[in-house]
Formats: structure tokens, sequence, C-alpha cells
């Protein structure tokens, strides 16, 4: 039997494990919301997370692999726990092929003794009818314990002190199962539509576009993406009579941070999310999109220039970033260098020559690579100038930073819409002409970017974003 067949056998049983769970908590739950009865105490035992269990038994050197996941630093034994196989069958599959072709594993699934929340296996029509309050619900079945679900592997606090089994990956079955709740309510999307590409945004003309341009793919029969899929599950395919106005219509409004998918099989296609302003929302939509290892997300948006050789419309690649948003200085201080993705920068590099169909000198008159500060401070003062910075935003660095903490290659290209420092700013008339000229091909850079970055494949996981101790899986 192949790696890829054992690893497959291996999820099947994942899933069968978590469906048993979840179909005996979720009708012990259901029988007592209609006749109030308490469970019997004896099921609590069947409520629980199926765990994954690799042990590695190093015999002789660590082969030489030139990948920076599906590895072993050391032998031990290996586990986390699993939520809804279904949704990360591929991910699973991709990372035990990988170490079972590569090391000699023993792997096992077993019940963990981490019990699954109800509130992660029901739907909002489960509840419709209840009429005991959610205390007590929760003195019989297990409920969230925030106190318990943290980011200690991701953030290198874990110890091996704690226990012998070391972490198979940055994040177990209740750290997923919250993220997973919380981007159902930030975005207003299915988990299950959001891409394994991420482009953020902080405009929605930016949404606008993309959602033209992607009904436009869905009729073209070259295009790999099959559906776009909008806030309140609203799904565009090639036979919508008007998708624009079916994306419009979507209530993509009651959303904090409305989200788009273009579909395509395997998760490959490209999600777009409008983070609005700020580096509150960069981080939260981030701490919550990571727990889905995508394979790159992207910040394409707008900035203040800085320089007064720069027009309203020029790009900005940024190699280089200066954090003052101070909402990750106490996970990961300033202090602590984001190195840019050799490539990322290629990408984004050669998706603008493309796209622009300019090259040499005459795209660095409008694409300039250099630092951004991103700024908790709308009104930001001049006391950047040390920096040698080109352009400045709310949003970019942290999404970086945040990458560089979860293992993500990331990148950002912004498009500048005034130069305050420079008397430019934007004007209404002003303002209207340029997002009608640079959006457009913007988003296209970034798409194309990700078509670019998907044909990398393993080698766009930089050892840049490995510790020297680090999970297994990617």
């Amino acid at each position: 039997m192949s790696a890829e067949s054992r690893a497959a056998a291996l999820v099947d049983q994942l899933d069968a494990e978590y469906q048993r769970s979840v179909k005996s908590l979720r009708g012990a739950l259901q029988a007592f919301l209609v006749t109030g009865a308490p469970p019997d105490p004896k099921l609590r035992a069947d409520w629980v997370y199926p765990a994954l269990v690799v042990t590695y038994a190093a015999k002789g050197p660590a082969p030489r692999l030139s990948r920076a996941f599906a590895r072993f630093n050391q032998s031990g034994t290996y586990a986390t726990t699993i939520t809804r196989p279904d949704l990360f069958r591929g991910y699973l599959i991709e990372q035990l092929s990988l170490l079972l072709a590569d090391f000699e594993v023993d792997v096992q699934i077993t019940r963990s003794d981490q019990a699954i929340p109800y509130p992660y296996i029901l739907d909002g029509a489960d509840l419709n009818d209840a009429t005991a309050p959610a205390s007590e619900i929760a003195q019989h079945f297990p409920s969230t314990e925030l106190a318990m679900i943290g980011d200690e592997i991701a953030d290198g606090l874990w110890s091996p002190e704690r226990s012998t089994v070391r972490p198979l990956t940055l994040f177990d079955g209740p750290r997923t199962d919250f993220s997973l709740a919380r981007l159902a309510h930030y975005t207003g999307s299915p988990v299950e539509g959001i891409q394994s590409y991420v482009l953020f945004t902080n405009y929605h003309r930016y949404v606008d576009e993309f959602v033209r341009w992607g009904a436009a793919q869905l009729g073209e029969s070259s295009s790999p993406f099959q559906s776009l899929v909008c806030p309140g599950g609203v799904v565009i395919t090639a036979d919508t009579p008007d998708p624009v106005r079916a994306a419009a219509e979507s209530p993509w409004r009651r959303h904090q941070m409305p989200a788009y998918h273009l579909i395509a099989p395997g998760r490959r296609g490209v999600s777009l999310i409008n983070i609005g302003v700020g580096p509150s929302n960069a981080k939260t939509i981030t701490d919550h999109l990571a727990v889905l290892r995508p394979e790159a997300w992207l910040m394409i948006g707008h900035c203040g220039g800085l320089r007064s050789t720069q027009t309203i419309g020029d790009y900005v690649l940024a190699h280089a970033y200066l954090r003052d948003d101070k909402v990750l200085d106490s996970v990961l201080p300033p202090e602590i260098p984001i190195p840019s993705i050799a490539e990322v920068q290629v990408a984004l590099q050669r998706a603008a020559e493309r796209i622009t169909g300019e090259s040499g000198d005459e795209l660095k008159k409008r694409l300039r690579t250099g630092t951004i500060i991103t700024t908790d401070d709308r009104n930001w003062e001049l006391h950047f100038n040390q920096s040698r910075a080109v352009a400045i935003d709310m949003e970019s660095a942290t999404i970086a930073a945040q990458g560089y903490r979860f293992r993500t290659p990331y990148g950002t290209l912004l498009c500048v819409s005034d130069k305050p420092l420079h008397g430019e700013i934007k004007l209404p008339g002003q303002a209207n002409a340029f997002y009608e000229r640079a959006i457009s091909q913007h988003l296209r850079i970034g798409i194309l970017a990700m078509d670019l970055l998907r044909d990398e494949g393993a080698r766009l996981h930089s050892r840049k974003l490995r510790s020297f101790d680090e999970p297994p899986f990617r």
C-alpha cells in the first residue's frame, strides 16, 4: 500500500471516530432539550475528539529533506486532537503521506480526553425550540472553556517538561473549532468555502471588482473556478443571470469582515476578505484563518505614499515592515524581524510586470520596494523619518507578522491612494478617477501572484517560517 493510501485510510478512521463522538453528543443533547432528562454520565466518555498519535524512533541519521515541513527533529511520540477530518482531509493526507514515505513511524488513532464543546456540533436550528438556558445545558454537556484554548505551540511557549508527548500540529481540536466558529461569524461565509490562497483588502471597491472579474471567469472554459461564494452562502455560477446584483444583495453588511470565495477543486481557489481598517481586525481574522493552514495570504489595499517622487496610483512592494501597530507586542515583540519571503516577492513582481505590461526601469517608475509602516494611529505624526519608509497603512505589518507567527507565507503589494505629507489628499473627484483606474489592475496582480505561488508547491513554505523545534505538520 502506498503512503498516500495508508494516509487516506488513517483519515477515514479519524473521520469515523469523530462522527461517532458527534453523533452521540448531538443525540444526547437533542434528547435533553426535548425531555429535560439529564443524559447518562457514562456517555461523556464518548464526547471527545479523536487523537492522532505518531511515534518516531530514529534509526540512524534523519533523511535530508528540502521541504520545511512534514519532518521530525528528534525521536519521540507526537500527538494532537483532530476536529472536522472531512474539512481537513486533503491537508491531513498530505502531511501524513509525506511522513509515512520518508520516516519509519507508527501511527495510531485513539480517543483523547479532550471533550468536544457542544456549541461546535450544532447549527442554529438545533436550539430554536430549546427552553433550557445555556447555563443549564453546560451542567450536563461539555462547553467551551476559553482558558484552555491558546497559541502556546505557535508562540514557542510549549515546554517538553509538561508532557512526554510532543505536539504534532500548531493547533489542536478545541483551538481549531473555536476559530472555525469565529470565521463563520466574522466573514459571513461557510468555512468550507474558504480557499487556500487568501487576499486581504481594506476597501470594499476591491470586492466589487473581485465579483465582476470572478463572475466573468466562471464563464470561461479554461478557468479553474467552479463558483463564487458570497456572504450568507450565496452561490454564483456561470448560469446566474446577474451575478453582480446577486453579490450586492447578499447579506454582507451584517458581517464585520465579509469574505468572497472563487472556488476551485481541492480548495485551490482564491478568497478575498475585506478586513476594513485597522490592525485589530487584521489580527483577529488571521488568528482564526490560521487554523485552516492556508498556503499563502497577501495584503492588497491602499496606503499613504511617503516619498515626493511617488504618484497616486503607484505600487509599493513591501520588503520590510515597521510595526507600530502594537497589537502583537505581547506575543511577538517588535524587535523580532519579519523577513520577506523570496517566493512571494518574486511572484508579486512578476505579476506586476505581466498585468501592467511594463518591466525594468519603466516598472520601477510605478513600483517601489521598501519599508511599510503599519500604525494604530489614524492621525499618525511625522516621527517615522528614520525608518526610510516609502508608505504607511494600518494593516500590512500586522498581516505579515501574523503570517510569520503562524508559519503562513505572506506578502504585501499596496497602491498609493494619497500623499498627505506632500499636500496630495484624496478629494472626491480625484479619488473616483484613481479608483476606476487602479483597482482592477491591482486586484488582477494579486490574483495572478496567487497563480504563480500555486505553482511553487512545497517551495513556497520557506524555512524562514520554521523554528529549530517545530511540530512536524505544516
